[in-house]
């Protein structure tokens, strides 16, 4: 899901078991298809369970998680028709994008988050965390799903089948625990299958709590979180979520939310204080 900050508010969301992307305007029910919705397939023009998209501000385009085809695809905003395959051969789950244009993509199937430098050529790329295999130490991953980079390079991972959010210093050998690792639960200390991350400029996590079907924040440093949305249970009300997983913020600090089973994104008011 990705959110085009413009005055519009458009809304971008991978729309997986339909094999396509679609935009959406805030309080309006119809969508458009942008990319993919020729079936599902690998050729340019279709999509296989994408999993995530990108907005690309700067050159009005999409970086779409072509999960199914194993590949990481760059879709014209402007020229529907222009499309290019930029990273094949890739498990990915989730990416994000810095503000330099560099991709960072959770390869789930190797437990390793990987970064695409715009200028490199080749398949390979650094891996800049985990790459020791699958596991629960600090130099392990075990499904990473999404993905938060911030200026200074620091990657933040949910680290999902550890239930925890791994920080991985730029140029660091391991990672460290900001939120979960206490095992698989509903305390405020753990974490049941973590999805959407989304840090602050101060060093709050936002995590989609995906299996405890809420949304939390660990203030930096702490070691507990707290409720931001939800916490009242599996459900379709609008006080409830079911498997929520990605997450966004818009310009007024707005939240969106991927309500996966519920098939809607809601939008909540956040306190920021």
């Amino acid at each position: 899901m990705g959110i085009d900050t413009d005055s519009q508010q458009f809304i971008y969301i991978a729309d997986c078991k339909n094999h396509r992307i679609v935009k959406c305007k805030f309080g309006q029910t119809d969508v458009e298809i942008i990319a993919g919705g020729n079936g599902k397939g690998n050729k340019i023009d279709q999509l296989n369970e994408p999993t995530d998209v990108i907005v690309d501000q700067k050159n009005k385009s999409l970086i779409i998680c072509d999960q199914g085809n194993r590949r990481v695809i760059l879709s014209s905003l402007q020229n529907p028709n222009d499309k290019q395959i930029l990273i094949q051969n890739i498990c990915g789950s989730r990416l994000t994008m810095n503000e330099n244009g560099d991709l960072f993509v959770a390869d789930f199937d190797k437990h390793v988050v990987k970064r695409w430098r715009k200028d490199e050529q080749g398949e390979e790329r650094t891996i800049v965390a985990g790459g020791n295999g699958k596991g629960n130490q600090l130099n392990q991953l075990n499904r990473p799903s999404f993905v938060f980079v911030d200026r200074e390079e620091t990657i933040y991972v949910s680290d999902c089948l550890n239930q925890r959010v791994m920080k991985w210093m730029k140029n660091a050998q391991e990672g460290i625990v900001v939120a979960g690792g206490n095992g698989q639960g509903h305390g405020l200390n753990q974490l049941n299958s973590p999805e959407g991350l989304i840090v602050n400029e101060v060093g709050d996590i936002y995590v989609a709590d995906c299996g405890n079907d809420r949304i939390m924040c660990w203030k930096y440093g702490l070691k507990q979180g707290e409720f931001v949305v939800a916490g009242n249970g599996k459900g379709n009300q609008p006080n409830q979520l079911s498997w929520p997983t990605g997450l966004s913020f818009d310009v007024e600090n707005n939240l969106y939310v991927a309500d996966l089973t519920n098939n809607r994104i809601q939008r909540f008011e956040i306190d920021q204080n």
